[in-house]
C-alpha cells in the first residue's frame, strides 16, 4: 500500500472507530464511514488512474480492507463488496459504460451494490430464474432479490438476470443500472446477530436500461464470476475478517498488557502464553495463506492468464473457508481468555462481542458448505495436488 494510500486511509478511520458501536446497537447502514471513504478518494482505489481513480490494485484492496475491518466490520464489508464490484467494472464494462460510471466512482459520486440474490435458486451464484426482456433498445428487468447489502443506499448496481426468456438457469447476464432507472422497493428488513451495518435488506427491482449496459457477453456472466466478481470477493471478505480479528487481538494484547487487565488473569501462567500463542497462530495462518493467494491471483492476471483453473479455484474456495473459520476460532478463543466481564459483555471497552457476532457471518456468506463440495469435486481433477 502506497504511502498515499495509507494516509487516505488513516484519515477515514477515526470515523469508523467513532461510530462502530452505534452502527451494531441500531442495525444502521455506516454512512457516515462511506461519505468519508468517498471524501478520500477510497471509493476508487481500482478505478484506472487514467478514468480518476487511484489506480490500486489487488494486494491494496486486501491491505486496506483489513485496515478498515479493524475499525468496523460492517463499513470494511460495505466497502470492499463496492470495490468487488468496480473490479468487475473496470475489466468487462463496455467502453462507452466504463467511461460514464468509473469516473463518477472515482469521484465518489456512485456506491455500487450487488444484486444476484434471488428465491428459488439456493444462493447459487452461477444460476438465476428472472429473465431479461428486450422491449425495442431496451432491457427490461423484473425481479426479486432477498439480500442486497446496502441497496437502499447504492447509487449504481450490478445486477444478474437471466439472458432471455429462453436462456437456461446458467445463462445469466450482468447489468448494470443506475439508481434512477430502477423502481425499488424494500421487501424484508436486516436485523442479525452481527454484521449488522450491512444492511442487507431483500428488495423488489424492476426498471429498463440499454443494452450496451451489460457487463461482459450477453449470457457470458460464468467469465465475469470467475474471473472477477468471485476472487475478488473472497480475497475481499477474507481481508475483512483478519482485519476484525487482527484488530481484536490487538486490542485484547494492550489490555492485558495495561493497568486494567483482570487480576484473575496471570500473565506469567502458562496457560495463559498458550492460549495467547494459539489466538496468533490462526491469525498468522490466514495472513499467510491470504497473502499468497493474492500474490497468486495478481500473478496470474499480470500475465493475462485465466483464474479458472482447477488449482486456483481450489486455493480460492479454501482461503475462504479456512478465513472464516479461523478468524472466528480466534476471537472466541479471545472472548474466552478475556472472560465474563471483558469479554463477553456488551459493554466492554474491548468489543470483543460484537467481533464475535460479526465473524459468526463468515462461514455463512455464501456458505462454506457449498464451497467444500466444489473444492472435493475439484480435487479429483487436480491430479497433481498443486498447493498453494
Amino acid at each position: 500500500m502506497s504511502t498515499d494510500t495509507s494516509a487516505r486511509v488513516a484519515a477515514v478511520l477515526p470515523v469508523l472507530h467513532a461510530h462502530a458501536g452505534e452502527i451494531d446497537e441500531h442495525a444502521t447502514f455506516p454512512t457516515a464511514g462511506l461519505d468519508a471513504l468517498a471524501r478520500q478518494g477510497l471509493l476508487g482505489l481500482l478505478v484506472p488512474a487514467e478514468h480518476g481513480g487511484l489506480g490500486g490494485d489487488l494486494t491494496d484492496l486486501v491491505a486496506v480492507a483489513a485496515d478498515l475491518a479493524a475499525g468496523c466490520m460492517s463499513t470494511a464489508l460495505v466497502w470492499a463488496m463496492h470495490c468487488q464490484q468496480t473490479d468487475s467494472l473496470v475489466r468487462f464494462a463496455t467502453p462507452w459504460l466504463a467511461g460514464h460510471v468509473l469516473p463518477r466512482i472515482a469521484a465518489g459520486e456512485v456506491y455500487l451494490a450487488s444484486v444476484t440474490t434471488e428465491p428459488g435458486k439456493g444462493g447459487h451464484l452461477l444460476t438465476g430464474v428472472a429473465p431479461l426482456e428486450r422491449t425495442g433498445d431496451l432491457l427490461r428487468l423484473d425481479r426479486d432479490a432477498p439480500v442486497v447489502t446496502g441497496g437502499l443506499h447504492a447509487t449504481g448496481f450490478l445486477i444478474t438476470m437471466r439472458a432471455s426468456d429462453e436462456a437456461t438457469a446458467n445463462q445469466l447476464s450482468l447489468v448494470y443500472a443506475d439508481r434512477d432507472q430502477l423502481d425499488l422497493t424494500r421487501a424484508t428488513d436486516w436485523d442479525t446477530l452481527g454484521m449488522r451495518g450491512t444492511e442487507s435488506v431483500g428488495l423488489r427491482i424492476s426498471g429498463a436500461v440499454p443494452a450496451h449496459q451489460v457487463v461482459g457477453e450477453p449470457g457470458g456472466f460464468r467469465t465475469v464470476a470467475v474471473e472477477s466478481m468471485g476472487p475478488v470477493g473472497h480475497l475481499a471478505w477474507a481481508a475483512c475478517w483478519l482485519g476484525t480479528a487482527r484488530g481484536a487481538f490487538a486490542d485484547l494484547v494492550s489490555w492485558l498488557r495495561s493497568d486494567r487487565r483482570s487480576r484473575s488473569i496471570d500473565l506469567s501462567s502458562d496457560l495463559v502464553a498458550e492460549r495467547l500463542a494459539r489466538i496468533r497462530m490462526d491469525l498468522e495462518l490466514v495472513s499467510g495463506y491470504l497473502h499468497r493467494v493474492t500474490g497468486e491471483i495478481t500473478a496470474l492476471r499480470a500475465a493475462g492468464e485465466s483464474l479458472s483453473g482447477t488449482d486456483t479455484q481450489i486455493h480460492l474456495n479454501t482461503l475462504k473457508v479456512t478465513s472464516a473459520e479461523l478468524t472466528f476460532r480466534a476471537v472466541d478463543r479471545m472472548v474466552g481468555l478475556a472472560g465474563l466481564t471483558a469479554g463477553y459483555r456488551r459493554d466492554s471497552p474491548l468489543a470483543l462481542e460484537r467481533r464475535f457476532r460479526d465473524l459468526r457471518s463468515a462461514s455463512l456468506n455464501y456458505a462454506d458448505d457449498r464451497l467444500l463440495t466444489s473444492t472435493g469435486a475439484l480435487t479429483v481433477l487436480d491430479r497433481a495436488v498443486r498447493l498453494a
